[in-house]
């Protein structure tokens, strides 16, 4: 793809490129300001592209299609939505079924189904009465994650979608987004902060650093301890799981050993 991307003039990212496959997660990792939101929101058509092209497998491009064939094929959890007043849980979930409706909102014959199966999988369909401005900041992480399952597209992007989430609902995510790409084929494209996550979660790895792809590969060939120490500029440990066979990373500060007073 290529794609450089700026902010007023500015070069935040430089000719990044990088493939999300069918029935596969790809992580997209890096310090703060390394461009990880702004690549994903370029995917998405919701950041203009400097240069370069998204390009579909049938070689169809992101900026040919119409908006509405777009949002059949692409979307995108971003890190906040505005919170509609005295909507509820239902009506937001079926608010991803808006590129199957007509201009007049004509009917939308597997709406209701595909609304109640994204709800179930996220685990909000007891509280599809409730209005979502009266959720916990986690409740309406999910909501938001099952609207975007309700509009099932091929290609699903995340935006650190673990933020607000206690450790359960972070673990059920990220099972779900693998849930996704294996039973479903579907091709996710994620940020997260947590490398733990991305190592247990992605089969491809991106990193960047500077507004630039510095490597791209499996868990095991990106996330290495001399590419995380310079990246995040810290000292970065890299071990291996011995029950699961995971990496693990841990970051050295000056109190990661105590020492007896």
């Amino acid at each position: 793809m290529d794609l450089r991307l700026g902010y007023h003039g500015a070069v935040v990212v430089h000719g990044a490129t990088i493939a999300l496959r069918p029935s596969s997660v790809t992580a997209l990792v890096g310090p703060n300001g390394s461009g990880k939101s702004t690549l994903l929101r370029a995917l998405a058509r919701l950041h203009p592209i400097g240069s370069g092209a998204v390009t579909f497998g049938d070689g169809t491009t992101a900026a040919g299609l119409p908006a509405r064939e777009f949002a059949r094929r692409v979307t995108l959890l971003a890190q906040s939505r505005p919170v509609p007043s005295g909507v509820t849980v239902r009506d937001v979930v079926g608010y991803g079924r808006h590129p199957y409706r007509g201009r007049w909102r004509a009917e939308d014959p597997q709406g209701p189904a595909a609304v109640a199966r994204a709800m179930e999988v996220t685990g909000v369909a007891a509280m599809a009465a409730r209005p979502v401005d009266e959720l916990s900041g986690g409740e309406l992480q999910r909501v938001w994650l099952a609207t975007c399952l309700a509009q099932d597209t091929p290609v699903l992007l995340l935006d650190e979608p673990t933020t607000f989430l206690d450790l359960r609902y972070q673990v059920e995510i990220l099972d779900l987004v693998r849930d996704l790409a294996d039973q479903h084929g579907v091709a996710v494209g994620v940020v997260l902060h947590d490398l733990n996550q991305a190592a247990a979660v992605a089969d491809q790895v991106v990193l960047l650093h500077g507004g630039r792809v510095r490597a791209t590969g499996t868990p095991a060939e990106v996330l290495t301890e001399p590419a995380l120490t310079e990246t995040y500029g810290i000292r970065t440990e890299v071990t291996t799981d011995p029950l699961t066979g995971l990496l693990s990373t841990r970051p050295v500060g000056r109190h990661s050993v105590r020492v007896p007073a």
